[in-house]
């Protein structure tokens, strides 16, 4: 990271130039020890530069992955934590990334824990990334937390992936279906409906209807564009509030072929992080809880709060009912549940 800096040599001289440095004490260490006092020391373009980083960039999963890969290796090769974020922060290609990471070493340079640091940047480490490097801390893991980590987040990124390929053609095909009867009844159909009429003929029943639904889109479209826009608008101010994102994501569940899509990816996605955290040595309560946190429907977070409060009053996982859940997600954890029972019970609290 480049910093500007003007200060004065031994002999009195002003001097203006530039040193590159993870961040701005070790900055001003490096010129103190040419024997520079430093009168003034910045980042060029400090203000714009975080603010378009802040606006126009993001951290994709894929580098998060291969962070948590190379975290763990400098950390297996007894790297300390400081070093290996401050070579990190220097070699990462993503500037948001790069910043955080920058952030982070600063942090650890004034005694704060790595899942401290990582905490204060909740739009690159979830809170689920968190919580399972505060479990490494605990245990004193971490190298084999990280690469837990990266093969979590490398399922999840490749379980995303093809959920979302999979939805692209049914929405394409959807949209282009629209698209092309829109343009059938306002373009093509006006001018059949003219040549039919124009031959004296009485037309069938099925015919009559396709020319009056053509002249409502001709004469009356604007009403259903009007009406589209209400909707696009009732939706945005749906998913600005909770129980509309409840209802929403309620209703995302129902939808047929979609709906059945989107059960498999949250119960997959249920599955693997009760997996990645049990086996990093969270309890069981919390690792339900932020699993309900981080499964991306309010629905199975609901489900998943029933599941923690039976758990929390002493009952193995297996028994619980609860009455709106799923028969898949019943049947999920009730197998789940049993195949951990029959290895080794553990006290729920």
């Amino acid at each position: 990271m480049l910093f500007k800096y003007k200060s004065v040599d031994d002999k009195g001289k002003e001097k203006v130039g530039e040193i590159d440095a993870p961040n701005q004490d070790m900055a001003i260490s490096g010129l103190q020890r040419r024997g520079f006092i430093v009168i003034s020391i910045k980042e060029p373009g400090a203000a714009k530069s975080i603010l378009q980083i802040s606006l126009f960039s993001r951290v994709p999963m894929k580098d998060i992955v291969i962070l948590s890969r190379q975290i763990a290796t400098l950390f297996e090769a007894q790297v300390s934590a400081l070093k290996a974020f401050t070579m990190l922060a220097l070699s990462a290609g993503n500037k948001l990334l790069a910043k955080n990471l920058t952030t982070v070493a600063d942090d650890l340079q004034a005694g704060i824990s790595i899942s401290g640091a990582l905490a204060k940047h909740p739009a690159v480490f979830s809170t689920f990334y968190v919580n399972l490097v505060k479990a490494g801390e605990e245990t004193g893991k971490l190298n084999q937390t990280f690469l837990h980590l990266a093969e979590y987040l490398d399922r999840q990124y490749s379980l995303t992936s093809k959920t979302r390929n999979a939805l692209i053609y049914p929405i394409f095909v959807i949209f282009t279906f629209f698209v092309v009867m829109g343009l059938m009844f306002v373009v093509v159909i006006p001018k059949l409906s003219a040549i039919i009429l124009e031959s004296s003929q009485e037309p069938p029943i099925y015919t009559k209807m396709v020319i009056a639904t053509s002249n409502f889109f001709v004469h009356y479209g604007f009403l259903v564009i009007i009406f589209l826009v209400l909707l696009g608008i009732w939706l945005w101010r749906m998913s600005a509030s909770e129980r509309g994102k409840a209802y929403l994501d309620k209703i995302r569940l129902t939808v047929p072929a979609v709906g059945n899509l989107y059960k498999k990816l949250f119960l997959s996605r249920i599955a693997d992080n009760m997996d990645t955290m049990l086996s990093s040595g969270i309890p069981i309560i919390r690792a339900i809880d932020l699993t309900g946190e981080v499964v991306g429907s309010r629905v199975y977070k609901n489900l998943l709060g029933e599941v923690a409060d039976g758990v929390k009053a002493g009952l193995w996982l297996s028994p619980l009912r609860w009455k709106s859940a799923p028969t898949s997600f019943r049947s999920l954890w009730c197998k789940w549940s049993k195949s951990v029972k029959k290895q080794a019970p553990w006290d729920p609290s």
